[in-house]
């Protein structure tokens, strides 16, 4: 039944990444309603297949690649519906749909594997480093996708070659004010997620200095990038096309340590 409803989630997600680029391009309600209906429906899917698993396990989905990458993908698309229904911003499906298409596709080739964990201290540090950490990666996703909107208005401005996309899609500040909503959201909820490990990690028995600096380096960057973000636009006032470079650079910071801190 899990894999069954897992094979649904997928199928659902890529008809749902396909539906709304096409919605971007030849605006039909209809297809809107389409991608939005199945990607509600991949969303329920998924939801079962992490319930199904986490009752198989005994926890939740936070100790494999494979829970952590479904959950992910769940999580993301649950900020995205949020993020729609406040801002109305339909076209953020086209480029926030084919990211979760992406990661639970990969997640498709782990092992699945079960992993228990004995201790109920750790699991509990665990549990809160990983959902939190999360949490804030789906609130990048959606930042990552605004940027993009945003470089490529921004770019039609400047170029003084106002194609069909520049119609379609939101005002340079509404793109503007939704990366930075997010940002402000995910990054707090984030770095909860960073102390959280290092707490998750002493409860293991082992020291800061004995992390394993290749998987923990990356993920300081990715801390690092979006503390810039974050601080520069509240601090020094940073707008547009700088913090939306850094929303991108830090998505893409984080696929990398992904591969290097939970893989």
């Amino acid at each position: 039944m899990e894999n069954i409803a897992f094979n649904i989630a997928l199928l659902s997600y890529l008809v749902a990444a396909l539906g709304y680029s096409l919605y971007l391009v030849y605006r039909k309600p209809s297809v809107n309603l389409i991608s939005a209906t199945t990607l509600g429906a991949g969303l329920l899917a998924n939801s079962v297949s992490i319930g199904l698993r986490s009752v198989e396990t005994g926890h939740g989905p936070y100790t494999t690649g494979f829970e952590i990458a479904s959950f992910f993908a769940w999580l993301i698309v649950v900020a995205f519906f949020l993020t729609e229904w406040k801002y109305k911003i339909k076209d953020l499906g086209a480029f926030v749909v084919p990211v979760v298409f992406l990661i639970l596709f990969y997640s498709a080739f782990q092992s699945r594997e079960l992993a228990l964990i004995d201790d109920s201290g750790a699991m509990f540090w665990l549990t809160l480093h990983r959902t939190l950490s999360i949490l804030g990666y789906a609130a990048f996703a959606i930042a990552f996708a605004a940027a993009i909107m945003y470089l490529i208005q921004e770019n039609q401005v400047k170029s003084k070659k106002l194609g069909i996309m520049y119609f379609r899609m939101p005002s340079l500040e509404v793109l503007d004010d939704l990366n930075y909503k997010v940002i402000t959201t995910g990054f707090p909820v984030f770095t909860l997620g960073f102390m959280t490990g290092v707490i998750w990690n002493m409860k293991m028995d082992e020291t800061l200095f004995s992390w394993d600096l290749l998987r923990t380096w990356p993920l300081i960057v990715v801390w690092l990038i979006y503390c810039v973000v974050f601080f520069g636009r509240i601090l020094m006032g940073w707008r547009g096309k700088r913090t939306a470079q850094g929303a991108i650079l830090g998505f893409v910071s984080i696929i990398f340590t992904y591969f290097l801190h939970v893989v």
